[in-house]
């Protein structure tokens, strides 16, 4: 072994003893008679004493450490004069008596420290050395715990780990695939799996009644702080069950998680319809950190010869408490912010409720103060507050205000990331309504089972048949999502149906998950949740990319390794490709 003990290890209870030690070269500081040199491995960092008076050709050898020079040293444990109680290793240091350099480094591109002057394209071109850095580490650190706990927590309850194929039939429906070609088979494609749902579903009907996967996911979309192209879902699935058993099946996982993670009791998750969350909070996956709930005013703003509000299809509001006080430029930033085009409000409302009483709003001329008052009480107001309102199109207003709410939450200091508001969102819609290409798409996926009670509206009216799903959210992020499955080949078929899929096109892309139906299918359902996002919501980031070892850019490319990458011509034609245009 190169090395006694780790660089994290050593203390007080050690001194005199003789240690070898291998790591990195932090940094060294030159003090004439004395170098001292702080060597790094994963565990931490002990400080190395080199003394010219003792032993100047060892001395002057360490004088020419450079940065990340991989060395390896013995020497013996000694008592620090200058202690540095902030560190484990802190009360000790190792006068070396011999070392010996493993590997040369050149410069690093940026400081291996905590707080670098290395830019995210720059660390990301060089992650391997990014990956020594301390806040990076303790990120995969958290990682590895999580999937540890969740692991041992499934298996106590007699779930089952099972691996699932990555290289899969393509599927309409959902994200775009990533498409493999095949070799052996010119001119058809294999996929990458968006997720095992289709495979998890035929395990239930195999029997193994307790399933889960700490899978690897891919979805060919547009990225953004919370995707990748490549991720990783806890992938569950459960025979014999209802929705709530499954609920308090994996309210119980994230209980414990967040217990053995953080430290943090979690109580009962409240439980909201998608019809509430979208009513109060323009949002299927509410941030419930802070009140500031969505209020309807079209009772109260309609028919004043004010054109934006008489024309609009729903006027709503939220009352920021106690910011009655925002100056003029205040409330003109917010009104540029809803005007973004990502937001797509055309303007803002206010109205003030001032502490002495009165009401001041920006349309004034169109409502008396005894209108005001009864936008007042719709808001349940107090001297103070101030309310912002929004009006257009339900849903564009809806998300509008959303965003609104957000940000003043952020403004206002509401979302802190330290606070934990879990909850599940149940009863979505089965369906939704795509106007461009006119027809229904699955809410979820083309499995969802339909809530029991509304099947016999399928035929007669679709848009309001529920679904058996469920999502849970947590401070305004979705991290999970699954549903009760159709486990029926006629049900089954009838939902395909519903998405315009002709018989021969189901039986085509699903027939062998259909087939499986005929074989005694037990009822089941599962969850998936994204186990990225629930790394970086426990870590408090928001973005996924600390938690993954080797992420992508925002363009979905790996600039470290430089993919993707074109390939050669004589690969191209073993796999029958057609080549446009061959290069010289």
């Amino acid at each position: 072994m190169l090395r006694t003990h780790t660089c994290g290890e050593l203390n007080i209870s050690n001194i005199n003893q003789e240690v070898k030690l291998s790591g990195w070269v932090q940094r060294s500081r030159d003090l004439g008679g004395m170098t001292f040199v702080d060597l790094r491995d994963r565990y931490g960092i002990t400080q190395l004493v080199f003394n010219m008076e003792t032993n100047a050709a060892l001395c002057e050898q360490a004088r020419k450490l450079g940065r990340e020079y991989v060395i390896s040293i013995k020497g013996i444990v000694t008592e620090r004069s200058s202690k540095n109680l902030k560190m484990p290793t802190g009360e000790v240091e190792i006068t070396v008596n011999d070392i010996e350099i493993l590997n040369q480094s050149k410069l690093p591109p940026f400081t291996i420290e905590d707080n670098t002057d290395g830019g995210d394209e720059l660390r990301m071109k060089y992650r391997y050395l990014d990956l020594r850095r301390n806040p990076v580490k303790k990120n995969l650190e958290l990682r590895h715990q999580l999937s540890m706990e969740t692991r041992n927590y499934l298996n106590d309850l007699k779930f089952i780990e099972v691996e699932t194929p990555y290289l899969i039939r393509s599927t309409p429906e959902g994200a775009r695939d990533f498409v493999v070609p095949s070799r052996m088979n010119q001119g058809e494609f294999y996929a990458l799996p968006q997720s095992p749902q289709q495979y998890k579903q035929l395990l239930m009907v195999a029997g193994y009644d307790r399933y889960f996967q700490i899978v690897r996911c891919f979805r060919d979309e547009d990225l953004r702080a919370d995707r990748q192209p490549e991720f990783t879902q806890i992938d569950c699935e459960m025979s014999f069950v209802t929705q709530e058993d499954i609920l308090n099946t994996f309210e119980g996982l994230t209980k414990h998680l967040f217990k053995a993670i953080k430290g943090v009791e979690i109580k009962e998750l409240p439980r909201i319809t998608y019809a509430d969350a979208m009513k109060y909070y323009g949002s299927d996956k509410p941030d419930t950190r802070f009140e500031m709930k969505f209020v309807e005013l079209n009772d109260v703003t309609k028919n004043k010869g004010f054109k934006l509000f008489d024309e609009a299809e729903l006027v709503i509001g939220i009352n920021a408490k106690g910011c009655s006080e925002y100056t003029r430029k205040q409330l003109d930033e917010l009104t540029d912010f809803v005007r973004k085009p990502q937001i797509g409000a055309t303007g803002m409302i206010y109205l003030r409720y001032n502490t002495d009483g009165t009401l001041k709003s920006s349309v004034d001329k169109f409502y008396t103060p005894e209108d005001l008052k009864l936008w007042a009480e719709k808001f349940n107001a107090q001297p103070g507050d101030l309310f912002l309102i929004l009006a257009g199109k339900e849903e564009k207003t809806q998300k509008a205000l959303n965003e609104l709410r957000l940000e003043m939450g952020t403004r206002l200091g509401l979302r802190n990331p330290e606070v934990f508001a879990p909850l599940w969102v149940v009863d979505f819609p089965l369906l939704e309504w795509d106007e461009d290409t006119q027809r229904f798409y699955a809410k979820h996926h083309p499995f969802t089972s339909p809530k029991p009670e509304d099947i016999p509206l399928i035929d007669s009216n679709p848009v309001a048949v529920r679904a058996n799903a469920y999502d849970m959210v947590i401070n305004g992020v979705e991290v999970g999502g699954g549903s009760i499955r159709i486990h029926n080949k006629d049900l089954q078929k009838r939902m395909f149906s519903l998405l315009g899929f002709s018989d021969e096109e189901a039986q085509n892309q699903f027939g062998f998950l259909m087939n499986a139906f005929e074989f005694g299918a037990p009822p089941h359902g599962g969850l998936a949740f994204g186990f990225d996002r629930m790394c970086s919501l426990f870590g408090g980031s928001e973005s996924i990319r600390d938690f993954i070892a080797f992420p992508k850019n925002n363009s979905g490319r790996d600039v470290m390794s430089d993919s993707p990458s074109s390939i050669s011509l004589d690969q191209l034609k073993e796999l029958s490709l057609k080549i446009e245009k061959e290069t010289k």
